[in-house]
């Protein structure tokens, strides 16, 4: 069973994440976290397999919450999702050691970007 932590300020996207990757027979949303800095704090309590974040979010983005996350546990798969995708976003969460980016738009792609990122793959639409 793939444990992920789901990041993301809004209940409505968090929700509609979780469904879509619970359909995955082998995947479980083993946390929630509404804001970077619940996500880090959740992040250290649950040691999730892999972590789906928003960019955007209150106390601290996703971006910071990844760096933070990234340098405790690099192994730790990140996908980053957004609504302001672009590919300097893309090239900034590679830096920071986020392994996939989808954009928000077509929020079915986490699906697959969860599927390669557990595949030792990384998952970048731009």
């Amino acid at each position: 069973m793939v444990r992920i932590l789901v990041a993301d300020d809004n209940p409505a996207i968090r929700k509609c994440l979780r469904g879509l990757l619970e359909h995955h027979g082998d995947w479980r949303v083993c946390d929630e976290a509404s804001n970077g800095k619940e996500a880090v704090e959740h992040f250290q309590k649950t040691k999730p397999d892999l972590i789906v974040i928003d960019l955007q979010m209150p106390e601290m983005n996703g971006l910071d919450a990844a760096r933070q996350i990234v340098h405790q546990s690099p192994g730790t798969p990140i996908l980053m999702v957004t609504i302001h995708s672009s590919k300097e976003l893309s090239e900034e969460a590679r830096k920071v050691g986020i392994r996939g980016t989808c954009g928000k738009g077509n929020i079915s792609c986490v699906v697959d970007a969860v599927g390669a990122l557990l595949r030792h793959e990384t998952y970048f639409q731009n």
